[in-house]
């Protein structure tokens, strides 16, 4: 059990150094993403790990998804930096640190990841829908305005939160699909849509930065998690 613990973390480094030498993360990124990766392994377990992992691995497939046309409207976000890495995985992190000791800290993990793998989604691939709408008024704007939402925006967000509940269920995260799924998908969609709530009304203004949405929307959707489990 202690080597095969031990060869999770070396495969743990080699993941950091791929997503470093992909130009996916910088090397502080990189560096964040092992460390939070190590404090999982060791207070909650592989399991818990292979979660973030999925999570990263969609959020980079949906930032490549359609670059060209990304980088054409200026919404090619590149190499992230370790502010992404901790806004999007620090409650996460704190979550799986303490759910072996409080139950509905289970709940709270799976709410920060769907939450994170939703607002990423929504981000990356919404921006693709010729016709986003100002969350808080309803007026058309323009693709990839800061509190946006679409239907496509929407749906694969949603898609993206059930993904962590089914893979919730079948890690033994949570051993029960329908709360797996249900935790998830309603955590992550309150998430996603507080994400764009707060965008609208305060990122736009310069009050608040993305980092900093980001963070507060992943502690919404672990609280929402916490509730329901």
């Amino acid at each position: 059990m202690f080597e095969s613990t031990w060869l999770y973390v070396i495969l743990l480094f080699i993941l950091g150094f791929i997503t470093y030498r992909r130009k996916s993360l910088d090397f502080i990124g990189s560096a964040v993403m092992v460390i939070m990766g190590i404090i999982i392994i060791f207070s909650a377990g592989v399991n818990w790990l292979f979660l973030i992992v999925l999570f990263l691995v969609m959020s980079l497939l949906a930032t490549r998804y359609s670059k060209k046309y990304k980088m054409s409207l200026g919404e090619f976000e590149g190499r992230r930096t370790s502010k992404n890495v901790i806004s999007n995985g620090v409650v996460a992190c704190f979550m799986a640190a303490f759910g072996g000791y409080y139950m509905p800290f289970v709940g709270g993990f799976i709410g920060a990841i769907a939450t994170a793998t939703a607002d990423t989604l929504a981000s990356e691939i919404g921006v693709l829908d010729q016709n986003p709408r100002l969350i808080t008024t309803f007026q058309k704007v323009d693709p990839g305005t800061n509190g946006a939402v679409s239907s496509l925006g929407t749906a694969i967000g949603i898609v993206g939160a059930a993904i962590i509940g089914i893979a919730a269920y079948f890690l033994g995260v949570i051993p029960d699909p329908l709360i797996a799924i249900g935790v998830s998908v309603i955590s992550g969609t309150v998430g996603c849509f507080m994400d764009s709530i707060l965008g609208a009304l305060f990122e736009n203004r310069d009050m608040l930065t993305n980092e900093h949405v980001n963070l507060i929307a992943t502690i919404v959707g672990a609280l929402v998690g916490i509730l329901l489990i």
